[in-house]
């Protein structure tokens, strides 16, 4: 939500009286009933609202401390929800349920992505789908710093249960380090919180409610999230110096429990990717085997081990020699060609294959959250393209003929119509004055009611155009928008709405031919743009530069409005790709080649 700047800001306004102390009584209400002092450190004197428009378009308010600290915030046009920032949960921990994450996975969030399943660690208390909830790093015995706060997609009973094992288990809706929390004062995420019945003593430096807060967490049983989640406490890596200042103990492994762990690595990778490899695939030299096939196949309870899972910190301290004990124990073959080492096949029907049990793995992982923030990035771009596209709305007023019409439908007169209104308007018209066909249904008597033929087909002029007996719903459809006045409605994503009258009789798309002039040379020009929100100058500097080619804005010829945008060259592909990034639809666009066959 804010991991974008905000696109529009309005001045801060600082909060009346009134309005503070019944936002005070709220929030000490929904957030904190049990400590009502509370309310004067969340809700402070001088507190001041703020309204925003988010980069994705939604409204909203933030409120901010006279320190300038964003405390408070809250989205959308109807939605009245409040909801707490880091600055607010570094002050007061327990405000919302808080489920924990590994410390990677809080560096994707923090890039835009959603908390998926997979991702946690565990919970404290049981939240229900659609509770704000807070996202801390995984710290053992320890509850850490709130960095990121969203919505719950799923009970916490199912996630706890393994009920629910995919999908998108929290909705981010802010972050530390986003640009909601860059409007404040940026102050480093506090140390984490220890879980254990005498914090109130432990905790000596906190003030007498924040032992009271923590007393009460102490209290509360957490959840832990699978059999392989959360043996390994994870440190904040996101932070400069966060191992140096985080007291939490961490898994220190000997050299010969993670020589364990990689041949259990090993084991897991036999069994699943690289007996799912053809047998043209060997030899696999050992560099790519180790860190295509083992290193990901480490699992995921190790992720931030200290010192790192890998083979120099074993004690093999080099994979040939790790290699060369696996072929001993007939788990592969190898082939050592002058010292490159390759392997040459894998014996999938090993016992110790057979018999190991399948983990989760680092790499089942992190393949997850980059699919996540592929996914992110893909709506981000739609989101940013949906927020360019230019919708252009075909409009029709009744005109001369046409009004007697829709006067006697019943319809003002005055009013701009789309299709969509044309073709009810006649359904209702064709229905209401019986002229469907006897005998087949499909046509209208078209002739038969004076009104409409007067409408479609007026009998006035040297050559008036014959009335057909019968027609078609659709050739109705047509004569009636032949007569009529178009307009056109355009609009720049959320932006303001333009409405005009069409020229020369309807809108007409925006042409791209390419012609000979100047002798052989031959250029691409771009006219009748006008009506689509485009500029000359923002066309012709954005071709010149993605062309590479020299352009000019010149009148155009024989016209006595308008312009078109020159560029050297056959340039048809490069301008209906501007236009359409641009927000034109290809409907909207007119391409042609008269050097040679139309495209």
């Amino acid at each position: 939500m804010f991991k974008k700047p905000l696109k529009d800001t309005k001045p801060c306004v600082p909060l009346r009286s009134s309005d503070r102390r019944k936002l005070r009584q709220r929030i000490v209400k929904e957030f904190c009933p049990d400590l009502p002092d509370d309310g004067d450190l969340l809700v402070p004197d001088g507190l001041q609202s703020m309204k925003v428009i988010t980069h994705s378009g939604e409204l909203g308010v933030i409120y901010v401390s006279p320190e300038g600290d964003p405390l408070w915030f809250s989205t959308g046009k109807d939605v009245k929800e409040l909801v707490p920032t880091v600055y607010t949960l570094w002050k007061r921990s327990m405000l919302i349920p808080s489920l924990s994450a590994p410390s990677h996975v809080i560096s994707i969030l923090s890039n835009g992505a959603d908390l998926m399943t997979a991702g946690i660690m565990e919970m404290i208390s049981l939240p229900k789908a659609g509770t704000i909830v807070c996202v801390t790093p995984y710290m053992k015995g320890a509850r850490g710093p709130a960095l990121a706060v969203g919505r719950l997609n799923f009970d916490a009973e199912d996630i706890i249960n393994e009920n629910v094992s995919e999908g998108k288990a929290v909705t981010i809706m802010h972050t530390w380090k986003d640009h909601l929390w860059a409007r404040g004062s940026k102050v480093p995420p506090p140390e984490g919180i220890p879980l254990f019945n005498n914090a109130k003593t432990q905790l000596a430096s906190t003030d007498e409610t924040q032992g009271a807060i923590q007393s009460e967490q102490s209290a509360e049983p957490s959840w832990s999230i699978g059999s392989s989640r959360a043996q390994v406490p994870l440190v904040l890596s996101d932070t400069p110096g966060a191992a140096e200042q985080d007291n939490t103990p961490q898994m220190e492994l000997t050299a010969e429990e993670i020589s364990s762990i990689l041949r259990e690595a090993l084991l897991q990778a036999i069994r699943t990717s690289v007996s799912a490899l053809p047998v043209s695939a060997f030899p696999v030299p050992a560099s790519t085997f180790y860190t295509t096939h083992v290193l990901p196949a480490r699992p995921i309870s190790v992720a931030s081990a200290s010192p790192a899972v890998d083979i120099k910190h074993s004690a093999f301290k080099s994979f040939g020699a790790f290699l060369k004990q696996a072929e001993k124990q007939g788990l592969l073959r190898l082939k050592d060609s002058r010292g490159d080492i390759s392997i040459t096949s894998v014996n999938v029907d090993h016992d110790d294959v057979s018999r190991h049990s399948v983990h989760r793995t680092i790499g089942e992982f992190e393949g997850k959250m980059k699919k996540q923030k592929e996914r992110a990035e893909q709506r981000e771009q739609e989101e940013e393209a949906k927020g360019k596209q230019i919708a252009v709305t075909e409009l029709w007023k009744p005109h001369q003929t046409t009004v007697k019409l829709f006067q006697e439908a019943q319809i003002d007169i005055s009013a701009l119509c789309t299709l969509q209104d044309l073709k009810a308007m006649l359904d209702t018209y064709i229905t209401s004055h019986d002229l469907v066909n006897k005998a087949d249904q499909q046509f209208i008597n078209s002739d038969v009611d004076p009104t409409l033929r007067e409408a479609l087909w007026p009998q006035t002029g040297k050559s008036p155009q014959p009335v057909p007996e019968f027609a078609k719903r659709e050739e109705l459809l047509s004569a009636l928008c032949s007569r009529m006045q178009p307009w056109y409605r355009m609009q720049v994503g959320s932006g303001e709405v333009v409405t005009k009258s069409a020229p020369k009789g309807q809108l007409q798309p925006i042409s791209v031919v390419v012609k000979i002039r100047q002798g052989r040379k031959a250029c691409t020009l771009v006219t009748g743009y006008e009506p689509y929100l485009l500029a000359s100058d923002i066309i012709a500097d954005t071709l010149r530069s993605k062309c590479a080619s020299a352009t000019s804005i010149n009148p155009v010829p024989g016209r006595t409005a308008g312009e078109e945008v020159m560029v050297q060259g056959k340039q048809v592909k490069a301008v209906v790709d501007f236009l359409e990034e641009a927000g034109v639809s290809k409907k909207w666009i007119h391409a042609e080649d008269t050097t040679g066959k139309k495209k």
